[in-house]
């Protein structure tokens, strides 16, 4: 039926025969509890025959190499439109890959400062510039008229000939003069040999000239400049005769200012997957292994005095604390001050140290030179790990990328700025109208996907954040605002409970993208159990009534008056005749763990107390620091402390309470529980093991010899070796999602 997708007897999974119809360019949640066939008619019905009549579609060349896709269990499928899934799964585990390039912001941000972004010298602070013929000229054609000017061309006398050889060698090119301050001197007169020794600088004269604006003086000017370009060998002078002073004007084709060559800005520059941008000792990585601050360091809460360092502990190592504890006094070191409350300055001095005492580096400096020696490579080994790099500053870039900037700012303060940060910045930058009108739709195209990430409740995210540590949802999310800025019309869009993680705040935000690419001419398929976004549908599609074999049924479909969904949970939750009560009474607690003065990421030195014996929800905006103060400093110090972990915790000064009660912990987050694909609940359980032993002991298996390992699919000799036990065969696609094929050898079993 036009303007619908029709689906018949779908019985994937749990579904029971499932019939319905869903409207296109609309915006269709499907919910349900879970468990009740929601992703089983979203995903595995839906998008599985998409994604399955797109291949088909594909010559008969292409689908020999991906064999054939099965076909859902479904009668009849009509009126699907091209599919796309976002699910709710960190999709890239590249180390390379970062918020920017997986949105295509940093893209743009490259190309951005390639062409329109200007070098400044490190050490002048000047502007690079790469002069022309043109230039010289234009800075004649400011000149007033009758001023005498003449155009030099920088030249050094070879070490290897003598001076009246290389002076003859210039008269035969036409060049009878050399200027010295202001004063004209003849190569042909024997007297002037004598002010000249090898190896000596010299400005060869290639033209005088009187300006007098025009254009046959100019186009002389022109033709000097280029003969001064190729004598000097890209360096060219202009000496200016004033009345009582001579005044000097350099100016080289070569891109170099303060005696340094620069790299020209090219897009591949700014690339840290590319040899010509990546920093070249972490190699675009942005860390190495190297001396690792948190174990040389591993209490902030010490100060020096109190010994921080713990590689000057000890009767010989002690020496190196006691110089700096003995000079402090002679550049006002505080000693006695915690490490976590010193400036960076300060920080930085430990570390590098002066003419007073020997720095941290300085120390391990010594400990490489005496690495012959087994203690001493034992003692490095304990302070190694993985640590910013030292040359980019964990940018990943070569350092003269950082050379390059738009109005002021370098391409790796903009990444490390947050979202909504970078996005007024941008907006803020003012340029000329030259660089307007070249940057003009990169802009454009920045600030749209910036605002996309806003909108999807992701301002506080960083460009140059790891794609591999971002949550679940928020990996989605930026999906989402991918697939926004991408202005596909007459597609459909699937996603997966993409409000996971997501404060109530920024509900609304979602939903406004949600709209966004419903109104672009798209059909918008929600798995979802977010209230608000089940009552910003178009249409509901309640699936239940409950789950596993209880479910796979569709006992709603319609708007949002529910009256009539007589057998859906959903429905009745929604309408207040079911609630969730609130407790009367909380419990009561005595004993409790502290964390104090937390400083970890964006936490501003807090001190929390957590209950015991009680349960407690921290919650907070996206970005407010919920994570850095349960995963990476509660969780990370009370596991190594009962379990030994050796995890490094987030910044804190100090825990206390009733940690000796603690017997054991455990963090659940969304990563998956089993460490490979063919892990399953049995396995996980360790229910399979007894399974497998059961068999092993019957009796066709003891006349076989079939030990346990044989009807493991995990092993060699028990898996099937065409799918590895896998069930499935992948097939990269690269240019879509991968393929999974069902093992025609085992047939998933």
């Amino acid at each position: 039926m036009e303007g619908y997708i029709e689906i018949k007897g779908a019985r994937v999974h749990n579904l029971n025969n499932v019939s319905l119809k869903i409207p296109r360019n609309k915006l269709v949640v499907i919910t349900g509890v879970s468990g009740s066939g929601k992703s089983s008619l979203a995903f595995d019905t839906i998008y599985a025959e998409g994604q399955r009549r797109y291949v088909e579609s594909l010559s008969s060349y292409a689908r020999q190499f991906l064999g054939r896709m099965n076909k859902p269990e479904v009668d009849f499928i009509n009126g699907i439109p091209p599919a796309i899934a976002i699910e709710q799964k960190v999709n890239s585990r590249n180390p390379r890959s970062t918020v920017g390039t997986s949105t295509e912001i940093y893209d743009y941000l490259r190309l951005m400062f390639a062409r329109i972004g200007r070098t400044y010298s490190p050490v002048s602070g000047k502007e690079v510039k790469k002069h022309s013929v043109d230039d010289i000229v234009d800075f004649l054609a400011g000149m007033p008229v009758g001023t005498k000017v003449i155009v030099t061309a920088s030249s050094e006398i070879p070490e290897n000939i003598k001076v009246s050889e290389y002076f003859s060698f210039l008269e035969k090119q036409g060049f009878n003069r050399i200027e010295s301050e202001g004063e004209l001197i003849r190569t042909d007169e024997t007297d002037n040999l004598k002010r000249f020794k090898p190896g000596q600088q010299i400005n060869i004269v290639i033209d005088r000239l009187v300006i007098d604006h025009s254009a046959d003086s100019f186009s002389r000017a022109a033709d000097s400049a280029q003969t001064a370009f190729q004598t000097g060998k890209g360096y060219c002078q202009v000496v200016v005769l004033a009345d009582k002073e001579v005044r000097r004007e350099s100016f080289s084709n070569k891109f170099e200012e303060d005696g340094i060559q620069f790299e020209e800005p090219t897009e591949y520059l700014f690339s840290f997957n590319n040899p010509l941008g990546a920093c070249p000792v972490c190699e675009g990585y942005s860390k190495v292994i190297g001396i690792d601050e948190n174990l040389v360091i591993p209490n902030q809460n010490l100060s020096v005095y109190e010994d921080a360092i713990v590689c000057w502990k000890g009767e010989t190592m002690k020496k190196w604390k006691e110089r700096l504890i003995e000079n402090a006094s002679l550049f006002d070191f505080p000693i006695h001050k915690p490490i976590y409350q010193l400036t960076d300055g300060q920080k930085e001095l430990l570390w590098k140290g002066n003419k007073y005492f020997y720095g941290i580096n300085k120390f391990f400096e010594y400990l490489e030179e005496k690495k012959f020696k087994i203690q001493y490579r034992v003692l490095l080994s304990r302070y190694r790990g993985k640590t910013i790099c030292p040359e980019c500053k964990g940018s990943r870039l070569r350092r003269e990328a950082g050379y390059v900037k738009i109005d002021g700012k370098s391409i790796q303060y903009l990444v490390s700025l947050p979202v909504g940060k970078l996005l007024e910045v941008i907006s803020s930058i003012k340029l000329n109208e030259s660089d307007t009108k070249v940057s003009e739709r990169l802009i454009k195209e920045v600030t749209v996907r910036l605002k996309f990430l806003i909108n999807v409740g992701l301002p506080y995210l960083t460009l140059d954040r790891l794609s591999s540590s971002l949550s679940g949802g928020e990996s989605q999310r930026i999906n989402l605002s991918t697939s926004l800025g991408s202005n596909l019309v007459g597609s459909m869009y699937i996603l997966d409970e993409p409000s996971i993680g997501l404060h109530p705040r920024d509900t609304n935000l979602l939903i406004g993208v949600l709209k966004e690419l419903r109104d672009l001419g798209n059909s918008v398929l929600v798995v979802e159990h977010e209230e608000e976004i089940i009552r910003a549908a178009d249409e509901i599609i309640d699936m239940g009534p409950e789950a596993g074999r209880l479910g796979g049924e569709v006992v709603y479909q319609g708007g949002l008056d529910l009256s009539t969904a007589n057998k859906s949970l959903t429905a009745s939750y929604l309408s207040g005749r079911l609630v969730v009560p609130v407790p009367r009474a909380r419990r009561k607690w005595n004993s409790y763990i502290e964390v104090k003065g937390a400083r970890e990421n964006n936490l501003k030195n807090i001190d929390v107390k957590f209950p015991l014996h009680a349960i407690t929800a921290v919650t907070g905006v996206s970005g407010s620091g919920k994570s850095s103060l349960v995963s990476d400093i509660l969780y990370k110090v009370l596991s190594d402390r009962i379990n030994g972990t050796n995890l490094k915790p987030g910044h804190y000064r100090e825990i206390k309470g009733d940690v000796a009660g603690l017997t054991g912990i455990e963090m659940v987050d969304q990563n998956p529980i089993g460490r490979s694909s063919r892990s399953n609940p049995v396995t996980y359980l360790k229910a399979y093991d007894e399974i497998r032993k059961l068999y092993s002991e019957l009796q066709a298996s003891v006349q076989n010899n079939f030990k346990a390992s044989h009807f493991s699919f995990n092993i060699e000799g028990g898996r099937c070796e065409e799918c590895q036990g896998e069930g499935v065969i992948r097939v990269e696609m690269q240019f879509m999602a991968d393929v999974e094929l069902t093992c025609e050898s085992c047939n998933f079993l």
